[in-house]
């Protein structure tokens, strides 16, 4: 069954979460031989939050994440507004507070704690991606350490303190001390009423939220960073509702929008460990799946998801990773080649055209010649109307040392000299990015980092060239990350009469559509 997939919830007993706050930082040798290390955790995992719907297949689906973070460097952190459709929402919190109201508002104030909490660890990231993550923390596993994938602000894997990590791994050592926690309120007639996590929320008639009609139940509950979430507590049909026509566009043909909702199914139910961490499972922005409005959701939509109910893709009898994106540029991209992870037979490099057009382009790709004849001569690949088909982007290197220095790729001023692309993939995309600087240092981007870095550029298939003195011309094509399916090519094939099946064994091939086992 689905549910199986997810994580079995269970009654705990709340306790107050803490803001993690202090760094220090120490060598290897002293990691190693630190019997402090050993005594302290990476993290304070959050109380489990039991399921507050009824319903089979229910996600949690973090709708607001970080709640209250500011308040403990004594900042101004925004009350979360809640504010009902109609009826009364009930508000129910873990030591018995009630309130019953159309607008409940909750604040955020600071406790101090009588005993301070230690967390050791050692951070490996930022990572650009969760599955960037996931590969670290898999590669982790295989040499018999522990970890956590962890979303502070950027992906990062958790090591714990006194755990030898790999020379060729570079990580940071971080000691943080706790002397205070997040603690949310109410406003009362006797001033206010602290919460206890974590809190449910019902309403009736739906929430409105972020200019949406949400119909839950809810929970804001504690996450690992000392914050709080707004979580829905959403059936996966639903879910889907709210992702399909915001991802692949709700005036898509019939069997695109269908392919989009089995590949959206799939993607929840195999990644629905992705905020474990956090005590949910997905979040609501391009980290997962964009989700907003479900209640928006045409008749088409509606029928599309309907039509699917249940199927997914499968390999092995396991759901598949299911990636998709706006637009290939022409030529689909190996997952390994958008992501440091293993190669899947599904997600290989091919052309994405007719067998008339694909038998004249030139392979292969990673041949920087052949790739600048492919993306300056007439396409007839599939998906060739979308605008970023094809592009050009001009960056100085002002623009990259300000990059570099918000992604912390650096830590004084560097500014790019040259700029070229050292390594590709076998669909041209690059994986390597090298920028050489005027001190003579170099920085070398890898894979999705690159476009973590620099984020003008829509995908990784393009090639560069200075064009004049500290300013250079990316000329690409694509959309995302290029792996599995093309929407804008779906949309163009389901309109030539290409069955949801068809699309889906064109972008997936030899998986299996149907139930999963």
């Amino acid at each position: 069954m689905i549910k199986s997939y997810f994580h079995a919830q269970k009654p705990f007993i709340s306790c107050s979460f803490l803001l993690l706050v202090g760094m220090q930082h120490a060598n290897q040798d002293y990691l190693a031989n630190s019997s402090q290390a050993k005594r302290f955790p990476t993290h304070q995992p959050p109380p489990k939050t039991v399921l507050a719907s009824t319903e089979k297949n229910v996600l949690l689906v973090g709708l607001k994440p970080y709640l209250g973070k500011e308040i403990i460097n004594n900042k101004n952190s925004p009350s979360l507004a809640l504010v009902s459709n109609g009826r009364n929402l009930i508000l129910k919190d873990s030591s018995g507070v009630i309130r019953k109201a159309q607008e409940i508002n909750i604040g955020w104030q600071v406790k101090l704690l009588t005993n301070p909490k230690i967390f050791i660890r050692q951070i490996i990231g930022p990572l650009a991606s969760f599955e960037s993550a996931e590969r670290v923390a898999n590669n982790l596993k295989e040499k018999g350490i522990k970890s956590t994938i962890a979303h502070p602000s950027d992906w990062e894997v958790w090591v714990s303190g006194d755990i030898k990590i790999p020379q060729s791994i570079k990580s940071t050592y971080q000691k943080i001390k706790v002397s205070k926690s997040v603690v949310p309120y109410l406003d009362g007639n006797n001033g206010r009423i602290a919460l206890k996590g974590p809190i449910y929320l019902y309403a009736p008639d739906g929430l409105l939220w972020e200019n949406g009609l949400y119909s839950g139940p809810f929970s804001i509950q504690l996450d690992s960073y000392g914050s709080w979430t707004l979580v829905e507590h959403v059936p996966l049909e639903r879910y889907l509702k709210g992702v399909v026509p915001y991802e692949i566009g709700s005036k898509s043909p019939e069997a695109a929008l269908a392919a989009q909702a089995v590949l959206a199914r799939t993607w929840a139910i195999a990644n629905s460990h992705r905020f474990k961490v956090d005590g949910y499972n997905l979040c609501s922005d391009t980290q997962c799946q964009v989700y907003k409005d479900p209640s928006k959701a045409n008749n088409k939509i509606k029928t599309a998801i309907k039509k699917t109910a249940g199927k997914i893709l499968t390999w092995d009898q396991q759901p598949i990773n299911t990636v998709y994106h706006a637009t290939n540029g022409g030529v689909m991209a190996s997952v390994d080649e958008a992501w440091s992870t293993d190669p899947v037979p599904y997600l290989k490099m091919r052309l994405d055209g007719p067998k008339s057009w694909s038998s004249s382009v030139n392979l292969p790709l990673s041949n920087e010649k052949h790739l600048k004849s492919f993306l300056f001569s007439d396409s007839e690949a599939f998906g060739s109307s979308h605008p970023l088909f094809r592009w050009n982007r001009t960056l100085d290197s002002l623009q990259i040392s300000k990059q570099l220095n918000k992604a912390q790729k650096v830590s004084s001023s560097f500014y790019p000299t040259k700029i070229k692309a050292i390594r590709r993939g076998k669909s041209g995309r690059v994986t390597a990015l090298k920028l050489e600087g005027n001190s003579g240092s170099e920085i070398l981007l890898n894979l999705d980092e690159i476009r973590r870095v620099l984020r003008q550029l829509p995908s990784t298939l393009f090639v560069v060239k200075e064009i004049k003195e500290g300013k250079w011309l990316f000329s690409g094509g694509g959309f995302g990350h290029g792996a599995g399916m093309s929407q804008s090519g779906a949309i163009e094939l389901a309109k030539n009469g290409w069955t949801t099946k068809q699309i889906l064994s064109h972008y997936y091939p030899k998986t299996k559509y149907g139930f999963l086992p």
